[in-house]
């Protein structure tokens, strides 16, 4: 197995656009971070602002509408999509 880490930010410019990402992902979700280390946060409290970043990166989109069967009168069906867009 590899020892690679993928988790670094490949371009620097882009860290202080991640920073205030995840800023405002933490005050979208009511945590308490702060610049630098943040020990103090429960392992919840970090997983809720991850998540927010990932809903915010990756939105569902879900649409709904009814089809109407064009053989049998009156038969209609309700087809719903689910599709993340992903950048």
């Amino acid at each position: 197995m590899s020892n690679s880490n993928y988790n670094q930010i490949n371009i620097p410019q882009a860290r202080e656009a991640m920073d205030r990402f995840k800023m405002q992902a933490a005050q979208e979700v009511g945590v308490n971070l702060q610049s630098g280390y943040n020990g103090h946060l429960t392992s919840r409290e970090a997983g809720s602002v991850g998540g927010q970043m990932v809903k915010k990166k990756c939105p569902v989109r879900t649409v709904r509408y009814d089809r109407h069967n064009r053989i049998a009168i009156g038969h209609v069906q309700t087809v719903q999509y689910i599709a993340a867009i992903t950048i």
